[in-house]
């Protein structure tokens, strides 16, 4: 009897030595929990690589603001915010596999989707839209008061972007709808800080600035001279809309700049975009991130009160995410209207 007993004990010992069960019909019970609890699924995170814009730039700044938000939430995503190089270069990041989620202007990732202007003959298809979040004037700014329509541009010196870039085409095409070409000005090609300086220094007549107001250029450039921004009228707007649907047309207060009136200009979206890699899910969690944020980290980011639910769901050049579009259709939105 006692080596009955003994044998027992041992036996007993070596299983829960291997972790298989409990004496005690009480000890069972709670292991059963413990072990179901330790096999249960966990929540798995996914890394989103979001490529931004330059540090010193909006991109930079709000997207770090949604990245942290999004990857301090529970979202089950982990988002890295990375300076880039603009529009163009954002899309050729994704194209390269150097990112998964991207800032874009609207007019440029309309150009890859169809293989135009930046990227004519080469078209890129493997990415989607997951939000269009605010909007980008496009700015005429001059220091000479006597520039008051677009059609005083011609036979001026003027800053129309770097060579290339979104912000050519958007001079491009806004020339274009008042029957102007390059050949039709003194055409230079330099960034919004260098246009800046060039106006102080008079050294060109009018730059065209394409980001959203108020921006640090102009800004700066009208705490040492006297700025103004030239105006569109409604039917070269409306004209430049038809033509080009990825253009809005926009209104900056005149109190954004101190001016003296309301200029009309056009816009183009700053949109966040996603190679089709991405799974459904992270795109979904993400672009419910973003709206969560609008409501609760609003403080955070200046933009965040220009994003508008049905304005994000817009964009038509371009197919949604499945993971965006199953969060719009929850809010009961239609994307691509």
């Amino acid at each position: 009897m006692k080596k009955t007993k003994i044998l027992a004990a041992a036996a007993c010992a070596a299983l829960l030595a291997f972790g298989l069960f409990g004496c005690g019909g009480g000890d069972a019970k709670t292991d059963s929990k413990t072990d179901a609890k330790a096999d249960a699924p966990k929540t798995q995170t996914e890394n989103l690589r979001f490529v931004t814009g330059g540090e010193s730039g909006t991109y930079y700044a709000y997207g770090n603001v949604l990245g942290q938000f999004a990857t301090n939430g529970d979202y089950g995503v982990n988002v890295s915010a990375l300076a880039g190089n603009g529009s163009q270069a954002n899309i050729q990041a994704l194209e390269d596999g150097d990112a998964d989620i991207a800032f874009c202007q609207s007019d440029v990732l309309a150009y890859a989707y169809d293989g135009t202007n930046l990227f004519e003959g080469a078209p890129y298809k493997d990415f989607s839209i997951v939000a269009d979040l605010y909007q980008e004037q496009v700015q005429i700014v001059t220091c000479d008061p006597s520039i008051k329509t677009v059609a005083d541009l011609a036979g001026k010196t003027v800053s129309v972007g770097a060579a290339g870039s979104g912000v050519y085409f958007n001079a491009l095409d806004v020339l274009g709808v008042y029957d102007l070409t390059l050949d039709d000005i003194n055409p230079v090609y330099q960034s919004f800080a260098d246009s800046a300086d060039s106006l102080k220094d008079n050294k060109i007549d009018a730059a065209f600035i394409v980001a959203g107001a108020p921006t640090t250029a102009i800004t700066d450039l009208s705490t040492t001279k006297t700025a103004y921004l030239v105006s569109m009228d409604d039917a070269h707007v409306d004209e430049l809309m038809a033509i080009s649907p990825y253009y809005s047309k926009a209104v900056i207060p005149a109190d954004t700049y101190g001016l003296e009136g309301p200029t009309t200009t056009v816009s183009v979206g700053a949109v966040v975009i996603a190679n089709n890699s991405v799974s459904e899910d992270a795109i979904y969690n993400f672009t419910k991130s973003l709206f969560e944020g609008a409501e609760s980290n609003a403080d955070a980011h200046a933009k965040y009160k220009e994003l508008v639910i049905e304005d994000a769901a817009g964009i038509t050049s371009v197919p949604y995410h499945p993971g965006a579009a199953k969060y719009f259709e929850e809010q009961e939105i239609t994307v691509g209207k």
